[in-house]
């Protein structure tokens, strides 16, 4: 039977147990949720075939029982569509696996991306790059110097991004390390960490990262990714909170995902949870074109009408901007918001 247990949480140790113990056989993600005889949802588990399952006990406890349509659910199930080949979809849609040296892209002018770590605490099923060679981009000490090298001899970056898989699966002694050296980079001003641990692994949030974040010469930005309100607990709350008390500042991306978030109402009720919560929305991401994702695509007048209906219905910061990632652009491309008549 699949169960939710309760963790030591007071010890620094206590999101590596969480993450030790995730759920990664559908069957069991179905039992928990009194879905085991959904037609739809047992018709795709052989798709972790060509995506592992992996969901940490603590997100699935967020989803509704018995409701197959719950949107934190349908984020991480395997779906038979995943199955289905689609013209126009790649296993490299942003055009990322020639990277500048092993594990680092230096896609944009000012700011360049590294790959601290090639696992996620959760596997999203719309994930870009869920076909990614991380076997090639390892995630350790010495693929970081390289990339630090490359980092101090090229003067008109001022921005790090951590990225993955997710960088904050690197344990706290780990990022202690890593920060320090890119601090001794001088023209490097600011480090923003792309991470989902803080949604599904709140406990992530612990307080020796804090501390590190708060004697760092950096600015430091964490950018969530957080899709639906019901995301948001009030143990994702607490974990903000501790960011916030040491400075940092806090953004959040989310992709518009059909059947999921893909309306007004949803994305107006996301936009206040996470204002709540110290957040400020930040990107819309129309779906970027993996292979095995086609089924989450919501279309780009689709896309501008569902914004345009926000900003008729909530305050201006509270509306993410909406935009594209085109592989070789040297920026996320905004989607203007001229629409064409539905």
């Amino acid at each position: 039977m699949a169960h939710i247990v309760t963790y030591n949480t007071a010890t620094r140790e206590g999101w590596l147990q969480q993450l030790s113990d995730v759920i990664t056989d559908p069957e069991e993600l179905l039992r928990y949720l009194s879905l085991e005889n959904h037609p739809e949802l047992r018709a795709g588990i052989d798709a972790r075939r060509l995506f592992a399952l992996r969901v940490p006990r603590s997100f699935a406890a967020r989803m509704k029982k018995g409701d197959a349509t719950d949107p934190l659910l349908r984020q991480v199930i395997t779906l038979q569509d995943e199955f289905y080949e689609t013209p126009g979809y790649s296993v490299d849609p942003l055009e990322e696996q020639s990277a500048a040296v092993p594990g680092l892209l230096h896609k944009y002018h000012n700011r360049a991306l590294l790959l601290v770590k090639g696992g996620c605490a959760v596997n999203c099923r719309y994930c870009f790059r869920r076909h990614f060679p991380y076997h090639d981009n390892p995630g350790n000490k010495e693929s970081w110097k390289n990339a630090l090298n490359y980092l101090s001899q090229h003067t008109e970056l001022d921005e790090l991004i951590f990225s993955g898989g997710d960088p904050l699966m690197a344990k706290d002694h780990e990022l202690d390390w890593l920060i320090t050296e890119v601090e001794k980079i001088p023209h490097l001003q600011r480090l923003r960490i792309h991470s989902r641990l803080p949604v599904v692994i709140p406990d992530r949030i612990t307080d020796e990262l804090c501390q590190r974040f708060a004697r760092s010469r950096l600015q430091i930005v964490l950018v969530t990714h957080i899709n639906h309100e019901n995301e948001i607990d009030s143990d994702v709350k607490n974990s903000m909170q501790k960011l916030k008390n040491v400075g940092v500042t806090l953004l959040n991306q989310s992709v518009l995902l059909k059947g999921i978030n893909d309306n007004c109402n949803a994305l107006v009720n996301l936009s206040n949870a996470l204002f709540s919560s110290g957040i400020l929305p930040y990107y819309l991401h129309v779906l970027d074109k993996v292979q095995g994702a086609a089924h989450f695509m919501v279309d780009d007048n689709q896309a501008r009408h569902i914004i345009r209906k926000m900003l008729e219905t909530t305050s201006g910061y509270l509306v993410p901007k909406l935009t594209r990632e085109i592989g070789g652009q040297p920026s996320k491309t905004p989607l203007d918001l001229n629409i064409i008549p539905l």
